[in-house]
């Protein structure tokens, strides 16, 4: 049982290292190519896609940040519910990997009207339901929250028929985010009730030491490749 933690302290301890010194996957490129308030303002779709989803104050931008090696491509605030349309970046990796980061709106905490949410979420479930070049939704969750009925609500609906033929099902990744918050000794304990409440394996991440992000990219790579 030792042996297995230790081997699992050290996978983190490297991913982390990796992400900091540079060794890990690391982006060559990345921009934004495209902002759009319905589908068919989006680019065609050529490039494999991974989809961003969350509440608004969950660290979203942060992690994409991370995940691009760049400061602030994707837009942070303090104000939860900023990012009000599909953000499309296109990322380039140094094996030559090429793929589409979509930035969806953030839900539970916007402070919008009832009309302008309603709209918000018929453009993500047709983006959900209809694009083609989608392969994976990662589903954003505060480590210290968990899933709750917004997430599940979500899986649910990614578990439905989708409008496009498709080799294989989408991937849903959950991700913990900000497990810098909490304590070392408390990180296992938080990530396990995630696990239990999400159903499935879940990749804890840190925009602050990169802990999380190798893990993260791997997911991506099954996706997409």
């Amino acid at each position: 049982m030792n042996e297995e933690k230790d081997a699992k302290d050290a996978r983190g301890a490297k991913d982390a290292r990796g992400a900091k010194d540079g060794s890990g996957t690391r982006v060559v490129g990345a921009e934004f190519i495209a902002g759009a308030v319905e589908t068919t303002g989006l680019p065609a779709p050529t490039s494999a896609e991974i989809a961003f989803a969350g509440r608004s104050n969950v660290g979203k931008s942060s992690l994409l940040n991370a995940m691009m090696q760049r400061h602030s491509l994707a837009r942070t605030s303090r104000t939860p519910g900023c990012t009000r349309q599909l953000n499309v970046f296109h990322v380039e990796c140094a094996d030559g990997l090429e793929v589409n980061f979509v930035d969806l709106p953030g839900y539970g905490w916007a402070r919008r009207s009832k009309t302008e949410r309603g709209e918000w979420q018929g453009m993500i479930e047709g983006y959900l339901r209809q694009r083609a070049s989608l392969r994976a939704v990662v589903i954003l969750v505060d480590v210290r929250r968990g899933p709750e009925d917004e997430e599940r609500q979500l899986v649910d609906f990614l578990g439905g028929r989708r409008a496009v033929s498709e080799a294989r099902p989408l991937e849903v990744i959950y991700v913990a985010t900000k497990i810098d918050k909490i304590g070392a000794a408390q990180r296992k304990p938080a990530l396990d009730a995630v696990k239990k409440t999400a159903g499935g394996g879940v990749i804890g991440f840190s925009a602050v030491s990169g802990e999380g992000r190798e893990a993260l990219w791997g997911r991506i790579r099954h996706a997409v490749l």
